[in-house]
């Protein structure tokens, strides 16, 4: 008999500070939406374990994870509705990561990309952390059984992971306990591209802040950047295949889109045989309008750590109320007395 999971969204981003444009379009915007369809629970998380796999100044770490806390809220995460945490208040997230250290096998973890990419030539003297992350970034997902992850391209290997780290503990232990978590990847803008450079991801570790939009920049520099984006002399055509080949147009209109909530054709038929210096103050408006109230109430927030973690608090003992039982299982299911 198949066990029945309960419909569960988990998802985390990093607090390594610097929340840009692609954060709020390729994550947040969308976890809003999951949670006000009310179709499944909702649990939202500042990963601040996974970021202390590189050095992590600790003033700077804590203001990040409250400026992550204040743009989930901004944005639209209520905490009453979603569970809101950060990993290391729950600690189940770590407990239940070993038990996976020891089901995930050394070639599987060799052949995650993202650790070839961020250790580079250094890898020798990369910390065990950054090898073992994937096994963490299972039990994040797992530790609340949850049966769908909104992630971008990039995570997908280690959603793949995170399925098979499930599938190997329910065969090794004849049980039917781990959920085989199913990906989310939708959306107009789930990859937001530089404004630089429509072949490179919007980041903010990118020297050129001219390259991506920050959640916190003023109203002026969020229509500053956007008349600067970098585009092509073509008027923009009628339909998405006119797109092909064009980065930088397609990235802006990807954004339009995304925000106004419009599939790309939508978009195109409206503003298809329009040139760019009649489309950009389109799209800076529309930014504005959508951005500069969440860069408010960040504003507000970070001026009240206090109630940052207090609702970050309220939020763990929520989180521990699922996570607690599912771990004595799983320590039960391995053998562990007592548990």
């Amino acid at each position: 008999m198949t066990a029945k999971f309960t419909p569960r969204v988990f998802s985390g981003i990093q607090p390594s500070g610097g929340l840009t444009l692609g954060n709020y379009l390729g994550a947040m915007k969308r976890f809003v939406q999951m949670q006000d369809a009310g179709s499944h629970e909702t649990v939202y998380c500042m990963v601040d374990l996974h970021a202390i796999t590189v050095w992590q100044d600790p003033a700077t770490l804590a203001r990040a994870t409250r400026e992550l806390c204040a743009g989930f809220i901004a944005s639209g995460i209520d905490p009453e509705k979603s569970i809101l945490i950060n990993q290391s208040q729950v600690p189940e997230h770590a407990q239940l990561a070993w038990v996976f250290n020891c089901v995930a096998r050394m070639g599987w973890l060799n052949r995650m990309t993202q650790f070839k990419d961020k250790a580079g030539k250094n890898r020798e003297n990369a910390s065990v952390g950054l090898f073992a992350y994937p096994a963490l970034m299972a039990a994040d997902i797992l530790i609340y059984h949850a049966t769908h992850v909104p992630v971008g391209e990039d995570q997908k290997q280690h959603l793949e992971l995170t399925r098979d780290i499930a599938a190997k503990f329910n065969n090794d232990f004849g049980v039917d306990f781990f959920p085989i978590t199913e990906p989310v990847i939708e959306g107009a803008a789930t990859r937001v591209m530089s404004l630089r450079d429509g072949s490179k991801k919007m980041s903010k570790s990118d020297p050129s802040d001219q390259s991506r939009i920050n959640m916190t920049d003023s109203t002026d520099m969020i229509a500053q950047k956007i008349r600067k984006a970098r585009t092509d002399p073509d008027a923009l055509p009628s339909e998405a295949k006119g797109l092909e080949g064009r980065a930088e147009a397609s990235n802006l209109i990807n954004i339009y889109a995304a925000f106004a909530d419009m599939s790309v054709d939508a978009v195109l038929a409206e503003v298809g045989g329009k040139q760019f210096s009649e489309f950009k103050p389109m799209l800076a408006d529309l930014a504005v309008a959508k951005l500069s109230p969440i860069s408010t109430e960040m504003a507000r927030l970070m001026e009240q750590p206090d109630e940052i973690d207090a609702i970050l608090a309220r939020g763990a003992v929520r989180a521990r109320e699922i996570t607690a039982p599912i771990l004595k299982q799983t320590y039960e299911i391995v053998g562990m007395v007592g548990a």
